[in-house]
């Protein structure tokens, strides 16, 4: 399935030097696959969030424009960690990522409320197996310069054991346009998405597109999504009695499209591999 142009899709009042670079990068995304969901869009048929209510979720930024660039979304894993995509961080400095940074505790990007915790990073590990031109294996580590102060507003959200299979439905959260193509509020989003079986998914997008360690959500009348900008972030499910990280944004068929639900990253597959290198 081709992408096309047409799934791009960033905030006009970005500076033109930022959405060419963007652009560039999204026309050299795997043409066996719809585009990334890296950019500046957001949760589609979502509510605002209150602030508090998701303290695991993380804004992941460019600052080395001079002003601090949102691009992707990120996880609290601990203290010194956070799980995210690995396309997100496909082409970065591993070793020194001081241009990128994360903020915890953000709620309306357009307001100091004061709950904000902002740490600069100070490496990257991108899984050894990550898989541009198929998406396999889409989970990155970042580590933070310095630790987070956990509180009502920034905490860690749990990951699942290994192998366990998410149902029921989940929560996907993050910034960006309400609509392909759309305004970007700037108050973090989230939506609630029933996961949907592999099986289901393949029918979507083809028997040879969906990995077993990728995970899919969505209603099938379409409406409500993760979109650009939202990648990396999180899709907390709980089904165990409690939120754990099911899934980390990857990719899809434009945005909110009837039958084609959101592709995710299973952290279930990849919680061996968490353990081994958040150290």
């Amino acid at each position: 399935m081709a992408k096309a142009s047409a799934d791009l899709h960033q905030r006009p009042a970005m500076k033109t030097l930022v959405f060419c670079l963007l652009l560039a990068g999204a026309f050299a995304a795997p043409s066996g696959k719809p585009t990334f969901r890296r950019g500046l869009n957001k949760i589609v048929g979502g509510t605002d969030v209150t602030p508090g209510e998701l303290p695991y979720q993380l804004s992941f930024q460019d600052i080395s424009w001079g002003f601090a660039f949102h691009f992707c979304g990120a996880s609290i894993y601990n203290e010194h960690w956070a799980i995210c995509a690995g396309h997100c961080v496909q082409g970065e400095d591993m070793d020194k990522p001081d241009y990128l940074q994360v903020v915890a505790g953000e709620h309306d990007m357009d307001v100091n409320e004061g709950n904000e915790q902002t740490v600069i990073l100070s490496k990257i590990i991108q899984h050894e197996d990550y898989n541009a031109f198929t998406i396999s294996n889409d989970v990155s580590l970042l580590k933070f310069s310095q630790p987070l102060t956990f509180n009502e507003f920034v905490s860690a959200i749990a990951i699942p054991a290994q192998g366990h299979s998410a149902s029921g439905n989940c929560v996907v959260s993050g910034w960006g346009t309400t609509v392909e193509g759309g305004s970007s509020p700037d108050v973090l989003q989230k939506v609630t998405v029933p996961i949907v079986s592999d099986a289901e998914c393949r029918n979507a997008y083809g028997q040879n597109e969906i990995d077993d360690s990728m995970i899919c959500a969505g209603v099938p009348e379409g409406g409500k999504d993760s979109c650009q900008g939202d990648s990396g972030g999180p899709l907390a499910c709980s089904d165990t009695g409690s939120d754990y990280l099911a899934g980390i944004v990857s990719w899809g068929y434009g945005c909110a499209r009837p039958n084609y639900p959101g592709v995710y990253c299973e952290v279930a597959y990849f919680v061996d591999w968490i353990k081994a290198n958040a150290v």
